[in-house]
């Protein structure tokens, strides 16, 4: 049985992916009070230690606001400690995956969807961190994956760690009677965090390159919201619940999405944020 060690094991996209891929893989969690990921020599001893054969890197501090107030601190994580890892991959033959986002693209003057042969323009700490470790990593190991993952979105799951999301922000909101005001002129793909599950194991057969992962999204923040309402069945509440924002991003709107056509050639496809949303409630049995 293969050996996947997982940093950032107790996340919202970790502790998921964990359960789900027991049984198949032996999978070695390990999160901040487990690794210690600024510390080279503790995590080339561990991997020695552990003997993994692929390493999914997604330990990160990957709240915008926090890094951008404590860069130092968000550069140590996400860098440093990014290349601690793949020192330690390449020390003991292991095969990496690294965990990157669309922020790169955050600072784009230009429209997406991107593909990998766009130039990213971050403008924030966590996308310049994200992008710098990309690089790194990459004179270090040649044996590493770079995905460059969308915002992933699910509902709770006892003994699973939650995180911010589009589907349960809204859900949320809704049943404390709070206003969503969701601005217009943002667009990003938001991605069912099982349907990137489920294929994961699919990247460990493809070249290793830099991939855009998740789903398809034309919609702006607005209608994703306004779409979730509909599929609770509280259209008719719609005015009452929803608030267009047409001020933010209108001078030049936030578009991060990715074109992830080149992932689909190898068999990994995702259908659009609407289908994963359906599917979503669908699973959860979900109705209010």
């Amino acid at each position: 049985m293969k050996k996947i060690l997982l940093t950032g094991g107790n996340g919202f996209f970790g502790t998921r992916l964990a359960d789900f891929y027991r049984g198949k893989y032996e999978v070695i969690v390990t999160d901040k009070d487990d690794l210690d990921i600024v510390n080279e020599e503790e995590v080339v001893n561990a991997f020695k230690e552990m003997k993994p054969d692929f390493v999914i890197h997604a330990a990160a501090i990957a709240v915008t606001d926090f890094c951008n107030k404590h860069p130092e601190l968000a550069y140590k994580i996400n860098v440093q400690g990014a290349i601690n890892v793949a020192k330690a991959c390449k020390e003991v033959g292991a095969k990496m995956v690294f965990i990157s986002s669309e922020q790169v693209f955050n600072g784009n003057d230009n429209r997406g969807p991107f593909n990998e042969e766009s130039t990213p323009v971050p403008n924030t700490v966590y996308g310049e961190n994200k992008l710098e470790a990309e690089k790194l990593i990459k004179e270090i190991l040649d044996e590493v994956w770079v995905l460059r993952f969308t915002w992933q979105f699910g509902l709770p799951q006892r003994g699973f760690n939650m995180a911010s999301n589009i589907l349960w922000d809204t859900m949320t909101a809704i049943m404390k009677g709070e206003k969503i005001i969701a601005p217009t002129n943002e667009f990003r793909g938001m991605t069912y965090v099982y349907e990137l599950i489920e294929q994961f194991d699919k990247i460990f057969e493809i070249p290793y390159d830099t991939y855009h992962v998740g789903s398809v999204n034309n919609l702006s923040r607005y209608d994703v919201v306004k779409f979730i309402i509909k599929q609770l069945g509280l259209e008719h509440r719609t005015e009452e619940i929803l608030e267009a924002d047409t001020e933010k991003y209108s001078d030049n709107p936030r578009d991060v999405r990715l074109d992830t056509s080149k992932l689909a050639k190898f068999g990994i496809k995702f259908g659009t944020t609407e289908e994963g949303i359906v599917r979503c409630l669908n699973e959860f049995k979900i109705k209010l």
